[in-house]
C-alpha cells in the first residue's frame, strides 16, 4: 500500500491501524453516498456537475455538507450510477417501503393523510341524505353500491388513533381503492348474514 490517507502515509501505520482502515465502508452521510456515486461513475466533481447541470461548486458544497442537494438531483445521481437506497429501521433492522402509489383517493382526487388509518364503514351515502329516513338515503346507497364508491372515514383524534391501534395495530399502508371495495362489500355479507332484525311491539305504560 502506497500513498496518504487523510494526510496520513501508510508506512506510519500500524498492523491494526492498518485493518481498521481497510474495516470499511463507515457511514459517511449523505455527503459520503454523493462521493461514492462519483467513484461509481468515475467522474470528478466537475464531471458529476456537467452530468447534473450544476456547477462544480455546488457539488463541492454537497461533499462538505455546507448545502444539501435537492431530491430531484439526489435522484438522478442513483439513476446515474445504478444505485437504489433502500431504507430500514434502526432497531428491528426491518425493512421500509415507500408508501405505495395506487393508494385510495378521495373522490376530489387528492390523496388522504398520509399519518391516518383508512376505515371502510360502508357505502358513500352524501351528507344530506345521511339519515335512514329518506328515500334519498338508500337510493343513494345503491348508487355507489354500483359504482363501487365506499364511504372511508379516519380519525384525527391522536388519542382515539392510539387505541384504535392497540386494539386492530397498525396498518403498514393505504388500502387500494379494490381492497376498499372489497371491505364493504364485506359488510354487506355480515349485514345479510345477521337478517333484518325482528320487530317489537313498542310497550305501552299502563
Amino acid at each position: 500500500m502506497s500513498g496518504t490517507t487523510a494526510g496520513v502515509r501508510a508506512a506510519d501505520l500500524t498492523e491494526e491501524e492498518l485493518q481498521w482502515l481497510h474495516m470499511g465502508p463507515f457511514d459517511g452521510g449523505l455527503a459520503g453516498l454523493i462521493r461514492r456515486i462519483r467513484r461509481i461513475l468515475d467522474v470528478s466533481q466537475r464531471g458529476l456537475a456537467e452530468l447534473l447541470g450544476v456547477s462544480q461548486s455546488a457539488v463541492a458544497r454537497w461533499e462538505t455538507e455546507r448545502t444539501s442537494p435537492r431530491v430531484s438531483a439526489l435522484q438522478r445521481m442513483l439513476r446515474l450510477a445504478g444505485v437504489a437506497v433502500a431504507l430500514h429501521e434502526e432497531d428491528s433492522g426491518e425493512s421500509v417501503e415507500p408508501m405505495r402509489a395506487d393508494g385510495a383517493r378521495q373522490r376530489n382526487g387528492s390523496r388522504y393523510p398520509a399519518h391516518v388509518d383508512l376505515r371502510v364503514t360502508g357505502w358513500w351515502i352524501p351528507r344530506a341524505f345521511r339519515q335512514m329516513t329518506s328515500i334519498g338515503y338508500f337510493t343513494s346507497q345503491d348508487r355507489s353500491r354500483r359504482l363501487g364508491v365506499p364511504s372511508v372515514h379516519y380519525r384525527t383524534c391522536p388519542r382515539v388513533k392510539q387505541i384504535e391501534r392497540m386494539i386492530f395495530g397498525t396498518p403498514v399502508d393505504h388500502p387500494a381503492l379494490h381492497q376498499l371495495r372489497a371491505e364493504a362489500e364485506h359488510l354487506d355479507d355480515e349485514r345479510r348474514a345477521r337478517g333484518p332484525r325482528p320487530w317489537t311491539p313498542p310497550q305501552h305504560a299502563a
